[in-house]
């Protein structure tokens, strides 16, 4: 599922020795650390957040500072960095204003969630860490992906009916909704996100999972271990009348890979329209292999 790192690399990038030689960034969001690995400028990061998962050396060779939406001024200030990149979204508030006040240069990545928006995500990095032209490679590269990917979408004869489960928690069905990244990936991939009547990610009763009718249960996969056994969710009496139930329609990916809207996406999405409908014999992205 997963696609290697070197398949990510723009065509005709060789070096890592671009921009200023003793650069030091701290890179705030997963899909940041993602990109700038893909451009082959991993030894510039200073630090990292918890959510920078893939690639997987990537958390385990640098400094954490912690969550991205609860990371610490002092803490990303104490590893002496350059550069700060920031996913929109990263906090809390107060920290990211103590980091725009120091001094040190702090540049805001939008997280967008369009195809054009991912492509123009990974160009904004790349144009921050002064590696403009191989990110736009690498941009182009994605880009024909999610063509390739919408090619397939469009060969799809009936569209199933997808609700994303964030969590199961005291008996809370924690879903996502309208807006969501979790409503953009099943888009992608050809589907219909059922709990588009909420907005983000909220809790759904129990009632409205069996109006919704899903044919399908997504969730997310952190590590090697599932989440829930198909067994356990399907027992359970938000699912066990729901049509997903018929077959045990559960599918279950990595959290980055599915939700990290950066260079893997369109990969992402296509294995998802594959599990989706598994009868459709979903081929890979030709693309993912172009060098």
């Amino acid at each position: 599922m997963l696609a290697a790192a070197s398949l990510l690399l723009p065509a005709g990038f060789n070096s890592p020795a671009l921009g200023q030689a003793q650069e030091r960034i701290v890179a705030v969001g997963g899909v940041i650390t993602e990109v700038i690995y893909a451009l082959g400028l991993q030894d510039r990061i200073a630090g990292v957040d918890s959510t920078s998962l893939f690639p997987a050396d990537a958390l385990r060779d640098r400094p954490n500072i912690g969550y991205v939406r609860a990371v610490s001024a002092e803490g990303v200030l104490s590893l002496k960095p350059s550069l700060i990149l920031a996913i929109e979204g990263a906090g809390p508030p107060d920290a990211m204003s103590l980091l725009s006040e120091s001094g040190v240069k702090l540049v805001r990545i939008a997280d967008e969630t369009s195809a054009e928006g991912v492509a123009s995500k990974i160009e904004a990095i790349g144009s921050a860490v002064a590696a403009a032209e191989p990110a736009r490679r690498l941009a182009a590269q994605v880009r024909q992906r999610f063509d390739e990917l919408a090619t397939l979408r469009g060969r799809i004869p009936a569209k199933r009916r997808v609700l994303f489960v964030l969590s199961l928690q005291n008996g809370r069905v924690m879903v996502g909704g309208r807006n969501s990244t979790a409503d953009a990936i099943i888009g992608h991939a050809g589907g219909i996100n059922v709990a588009s009547g909420i907005e983000g990610y909220k809790p759904m009763t129990d009632e409205a999972i069996l109006a919704a009718a899903p044919d399908v249960i997504l969730m997310m996969r952190n590590g090697g271990a599932p989440t829930v056994t198909p067994d356990d969710l399907f027992a359970m009496p938000s699912f066990a009348q729901t049509p997903a139930s018929t077959n045990k329609r559960l599918v279950q990916m990595d959290g980055l890979y599915l939700l990290g809207f950066g260079p893997r996406t369109p990969l992402a999405a296509r294995d998802l329209m594959a599990a989706i409908y598994p009868e459709s014999a979903i081929p890979p992205l030709k693309t993912a292999t172009a060098p």
